[in-house]
């Protein structure tokens, strides 16, 4: 196996605390709904998405399985482990961390879905499956630099996966399906062209990112940048306990977050925001729910509060509000507060 390639630290990017917020969220709970991110070249999108391979929890699997299937949840078990199972052969645990998965430009629908071998079928009698990108993004991050240029019928296709946490493939009438959860992370520049609305409001969050105006702050980019590129090892083994801290404080936030609730006045709040913006239909109210049960998880709190609706509400709302042509992207942070203060 390759050496992993060193990647920027994740606790040392610096700004950009919405789109750091964002990706935090979506590792505490997949169920969110990934995550679109929005913003001209060298924002630090991608490296920013990029450096969360070195903060991202342990997860326990079948040890062997293709799929990496989560180790005890037989409901959600591949083909295999649930033909193993049945006849009672004893899987084993195995401890993995998460892990970020590119998915290039170029990437064929067989080689996302993965593929059936037909002429295996007809000899055998046998399904076998050659595992695409799908099966190795199950559990993981799958991200998609350039999202806006994927072809649509493959954004659909990494959806309707994403939502459904499984991946289908039927070839010649032969059908094969295995696990495929996992959190789409897509960030891409809007001079070279947005994705379809309908293809936004499946992103569970979105956010636009601009570059820092800040002298200090950008002062700060380019020496940390500039050091890190002189040494990365040196630079990672320097900030190697803040980056284990904020593993384990993800590991603890998604132990905590079936123990997280919530009271009627909260689900009201959350509804009386999406309506009082005009958002349309209900999947908004159901992420803003799941994003400030995690942010609730992520501050190690087991009660929502309406801090946390206002501190989920912008990345939830910013890509379903409706716009007239030339009109600022993003939430009225005082419009929303004079909404959360009257309820």
């Amino acid at each position: 196996m390759a050496e992993e390639l060193a990647v920027f630290p994740f606790t040392e990017v610096v700004g950009q605390d919405n789109m750091k917020k964002a990706l935090l969220l979506n590792v505490v709970d997949p169920g969110i709904g990934g995550v679109l991110i929005k913003g001209e070249k060298g924002t630090a999108k991608s490296t920013t998405v990029r450096s969360t391979n070195k903060i991202l929890p342990f997860r326990k699997v079948v040890k062997g399985c293709p799929f990496r299937c989560e180790f005890g949840r037989e409901d959600r078990y591949c083909p295999y482990c649930r033909e193993k199972s049945e006849k009672g052969i004893t899987l084993e645990p195995e401890e993995v961390r998460m892990r970020v998965i590119d998915l290039p430009l170029s990437a064929t629908e067989d080689r996302v879905s993965g593929t059936l071998d037909l002429e295996h079928v007809l000899k055998t009698g046998e399904k076998k499956f050659e595992p695409g990108v799908l099966a190795a993004a199950n559990g993981n991050i799958l991200y998609v630099d350039e999202v806006n240029l994927l072809d649509d019928h493959l954004v659909d296709l990494l959806l309707d996966s994403a939502a459904m946490g499984v991946n289908y493939v039927e070839r010649e009438g032969v059908s094969f399906s295995h696990p495929a959860r996992f959190v789409l992370i897509g960030t891409m520049n809007p001079e070279e062209g947005d994705l379809r609305p309908q293809l936004l409001d499946r992103f569970g969050l979105s956010l636009d990112i601009k570059g820092e105006k800040d002298v200090k702050v950008r002062a700060s980019v380019v020496k940390k940048r500039v050091e890190y590129d002189m040494d990365p090892e040196a630079f990672i083994a320097k900030c190697q306990k803040d980056l284990d801290a904020m593993t384990q404080k993800l590991t603890e936030a998604r132990s905590l977050l079936p123990k997280v609730t919530y009271d009627d006045s909260i689900v009201d709040a959350i509804v009386s925001v999406t309506t009082h913006f005009g958002i349309d239909g209900h999947r908004a109210d159901i992420t803003m729910l799941k994003a400030a049960k995690a942010n609730a998880a992520l501050e190690g709190r087991t009660q929502v509060t309406k801090d946390d609706i206002r501190a989920t509400a912008e990345l939830v709302l910013s890509h379903r509000l409706k716009r007239r042509p030339f009109e600022e992207a993003g939430l009225d942070r005082e419009e929303l507060d004079s909404c959360l203060q009257s309820i």
